[in-house]
């Protein structure tokens, strides 16, 4: 019973901080906590050993990144929004802020794994070495894919920075 109880209060503590990863890389809210779902269930079928590592919190990241790539190739049909109103942008959950939807919305072009990359490297803060253990690949990879992957991001933030202004319209005026 103990271990269950330790396991509830390594969810309380952790649970917002694994959703807004998972949000960045799975770039919808709702697929995030669906992720984040998965992932504790998968370690709490393995607390008792998981419990006693020094990091359990890095595991549960390699949980969610192994997951979100697994989904990510079984899904062969992307899903239809149902509603017009769910047609644009996904609304930000963070508050409103045009640069954050264009920095996932450029997060989201990129594979699942140069994503990865730069979601731990960059916004969890790990360091390369710890990046490359929590996605159980060399360091090298992680350095080249950390390059190319904010390579791809500056090429779409300033593709979309310069069309931004070009799909604005004046009330009143012929566009």
């Amino acid at each position: 019973m103990r271990s269950d109880d330790d396991f509830r209060a390594f969810v309380e503590a952790h649970r917002d901080a694994l959703v807004r990863t998972a949000y960045l890389i799975m770039g919808d809210r709702g697929h995030a906590e669906d992720l984040v779902q998965s992932a504790l269930e998968k370690t709490h079928r393995r607390w008792n050993r998981v419990g006693t590592m020094a990091a359990p919190v890095a595991y549960v990241r390699k949980t969610m990144v192994n997951t979100a790539t697994s989904w990510r190739r079984r899904r062969r049909v992307p899903e239809v929004p149902l509603l017009a109103s769910h047609a644009g942008q996904p609304v930000d959950p963070y508050g409103a802020s045009d640069e954050r939807h264009r920095v996932v919305a450029a997060l989201r072009k990129l594979p699942p794994k140069m994503r990865a990359v730069l979601v731990l490297r960059y916004f969890e803060d790990l360091s390369e070495a710890e990046t490359a253990e929590a996605l159980g690949c060399s360091l090298g990879t992680v350095k080249s894919q950390s390059s190319r992957g904010l390579a791809r991001l500056r090429e779409q933030l300033t593709i979309s920075a310069v069309a931004a202004p070009l799909t604005v319209s004046l009330p009143g005026r012929a566009s």
